[in-house]
């Protein structure tokens, strides 16, 4: 290469550094001004530009989008879907409405992707398949980017309701030991939140702040099955709220449920353990069978074709 064509390529380089580090030094002088005018309570900004200018780049930029396809999704979506997705949010955990808000423009956007995919695979053909193995790929694509985000939401509150569903025994466990301490049964909660982090303690935590903050422990309780949509769980609140009701002792009551949770927990971990050996069938036949069938028979094939 010549030396000039080197030292021009060179000049480019260094002109483009020094532009870029002098935009970026400029942007971080104003990010830095705008911050601490931020931290001024009572500064007033006589430009609307500069008003405007003060918001994060979020709420600029992302806000309005987000709305706009929020609009679109409550619009086009079936009746009930928004309260379907509400109540799986509900199960995670999470009450914030602009979570909801931000999964149906996620599904907004997902629709336009497939749309997309049905177009440059199907229509404009950019992908190396033909044919029908060009509509499968095409279908998947679409079936992945319509139903994917319902299926991790999905499997989401499955994985929520299964840690609660696991670890429903080892909390029965902490609070009968609690209780025949001689702990009351919100003070063996308060232990038990303290001593078991996860879901189950996290409703519990937000079962004893609705009862601190004026509800019933029966109501409290029931709410907390509600959210939660465990069958375990939900025999729990009803052997606790008939024992407040009829006047048992707390504690013979977790003593038997725990018994009988730990009970359950064994049987549904044979139920897998008998069903595993069904599931493994299909890869074995699929995929196993065929690999070895071929080293197995095919040195005798080959012996059998040459001698013929």
């Amino acid at each position: 290469m010549p030396p000039v064509l080197i030292l021009a390529v060179v000049g480019v380089a260094v002109a483009a550094a020094a532009g870029a580090w002098a935009v970026m030094s400029r942007l971080d002088e104003r990010t830095t001004v705008r911050a601490a005018l931020r931290q001024l309570d009572d500064h007033v900004t006589q430009d609307t530009r500069d008003k405007e200018l003060l918001a994060p780049v979020k709420d600029r930029a992302l806000a309005p989008v987000v709305h706009a396809l929020t609009n679109v999704g409550r619009r086009f979506t079936p009746a009930g879907y928004v309260e379907k997705v509400r109540d799986k949010f509900t199960v995670l955990g999470t009450n914030n409405p602009q979570t909801v808000d931000r999964f149906l423009a996620v599904r907004v956007a997902t629709v336009v992707g497939a749309v997309l995919a049905f177009l440059f695979v199907i229509v404009f053909n950019v992908t190396p398949f033909s044919g029908n193995l060009r509509l499968a790929v095409g279908g998947l694509l679409v079936m992945g980017f319509v139903l994917g985000p319902d299926a991790i939401l999905s499997r989401k509150v499955e994985e929520r309701q299964h840690e609660i569903q696991v670890q429903l025994p080892d909390v029965l466990d902490l609070l009968v030991i609690s209780v025949e301490a001689g702990l009351g049964f919100e003070q063996a909660l308060d232990r038990v939140i303290a001593s078991v982090p996860g879901a189950l303690s996290d409703e519990f935590a937000r079962m004893l702040g609705e009862t601190r903050a004026g509800a019933s422990r029966a109501d409290a309780m029931r709410a907390m099955d509600d959210r939660c949509g465990v069958p375990e769980l939900r025999a729990f609140v009803l052997a606790i709220i008939q024992a407040d009701t009829f006047g048992v002792s707390i504690g013979r009551v977790l003593r038997s449920q725990s018994d009988e949770m730990r009970m359950k927990r064994r049987q549904a971990a044979e139920e897998r353990a008998q069903k595993a050996p069904v599931k493994m069938l299909i890869p074995m036949v699929f995929c196993i069978f065929p690999a070895l069938f071929l080293v197995v028979l095919g040195p005798a094939v080959l012996q059998i074709r040459e001698s013929f």
